[in-house]
């Protein structure tokens, strides 16, 4: 094994791969374009208090599963208004997106479902799925007519489309009223990860509350939510909405959810004032996606001049938060985030095998908080990085 081990690690080495925790300090300076602190909660005030008057009730730990002596009337008031900000019936809290993606699909799952997804799905949907035991065929990006010929050869009798409502790479959307219209046809489920989307979709008065909110989606009984509360929400844990049958579902199936300790209560008092923050401040979620597109305008010059370096154009109009620059290789992708650091900016850097096609790209997050002038600097920075490509 060790053997194996050092193999392993050479070949990481040599292709650029290698990853490591980059420890960062509370006073630290740098322009964040990297995390996926859209709306900048997790150093709100009020959210910090919330958690810390919660750990001081309850203690620092839920104690045990949820089922057990995990639940606290936190838990309960933070899945009844998650449900009522997405437009869902209910909601079940898990302590991660990652295991309310792997809960949800694999209770869902079996030799009787068929799974279609979108090939650029997050890992943890891709993990869901294997440990499923469905039988799960993947469908070209976006691609509703690819699903459908999926679905329409399909023996099973239960069938689940997964996707995300905004991608967490390339940043784009789904076609979610094209793709519900296919699960009607299909007597299928629509499952929609909404984990870049809450906080900072949504139109009108449903400002901030997801791509479903406010939607034909919202409570249709062919659709599923999964969501974190991690990003927008400043906290951690994650979430999947739905009917009232589903919640008991998994409440009984999920295994994530039933033999997993249960969400610390700090953080899921964090989580229920950064709900609460959203529905009362959707001006937020405005400043993310007007952030998004003032790096979008500030960086264009130097992708018009390095085209080949661009697999998808950053546009003026961002859907939400996410940019992504493809870069030619990893090794170029590492330089140029090393470069962005030194100067002050951390970026996201993203390679095989966390990009779904492959290709190694910068991700820039906008967030609610950046001032004009940290857009700026950032924008100059990235602009000389990216002039010096070859």
């Amino acid at each position: 094994m060790t053997r194996w081990l050092e193999t392993q690690a050479a070949v990481r080495e040599r292709r650029g791969l290698v990853r490591r925790p980059l420890p960062r300090a509370a006073d630290e300076q740098f322009i964040d374009l990297a995390s996926n602190d859209y709306l900048g909660l997790a150093a709100d005030p009020r959210v910090a208090e919330a958690a810390a008057a919660a750990a001081s009730l309850w203690g620092t730990g839920a104690t045990s599963s949820r089922l057990v002596a995990g639940t606290t009337r936190l838990h309960l008031e933070l899945e009844q208004e998650l449900a009522a900000l997405a437009g869902m019936e209910t909601a079940l809290v898990f302590s991660s997106g990652y295991l309310a993606n792997i809960g949800v699909i694999t209770a869902l799952g079996g030799p009787g479902t068929l799974i279609v997804a979108d090939e650029h799905c997050h890992a943890s949907m891709i993990d869901g799925m294997r440990l499923s035991r469905s039988r799960t065929e993947p469908f070209t990006h976006n691609s509703v007519e690819e699903a459908g010929r999926l679905l329409a050869d399909r023996s099973e009798p239960r069938a689940l489309i997964a996707v995300e409502s905004l991608y967490s790479v390339l940043g784009d959307e789904a076609p979610l009223v094209d793709l519900l219209a296919l699960a009607e046809q299909n007597d299928a489920v629509l499952l929609i990860d909404e984990a870049h989307s809450l906080g900072v979709t949504g139109t009108g008065i449903f400002q901030g509350r997801g791509s479903v909110a406010g939607t034909a989606l919202a409570g249709h009984p062919n659709v599923i939510v999964t969501a974190t509360l991690s990003k927008a929400l400043g906290s951690q844990g994650g979430a999947v909405l739905g009917s009232p049958l589903l919640r008991e579902h998994l409440i009984n199936r999920a295994r994530s959810f039933i033999f997993d300790t249960g969400l610390a209560p700090a953080s899921a008092a964090a989580a229920l004032a950064g709900v609460r923050i959203i529905r009362d401040e959707p001006w937020r979620a405005g400043s993310v996606r007007r952030n998004a597109a003032a790096l979008a305008a500030g960086l264009a010059p130097a992708l018009a001049a390095h085209g080949t370096a661009v697999d998808q154009p950053v546009v003026e109009q961002m859907a939400g938060a996410v940019q992504s620059i493809a870069m030619p290789s990893a090794e170029a992708v590492l330089a140029a985030a090393g470069a962005a650091r030194t100067a002050g900016v951390r970026i996201g850097c993203f390679r095989p095998p966390s990009v779904p096609d492959g290709i190694s790209r910068l991700r820039l997050t906008a967030r609610a908080t950046l001032t004009p002038e940290e857009i700026e600097d950032s924008c100059a920075v990235l602009r000389g990085i990216l002039e010096e490509l070859p």
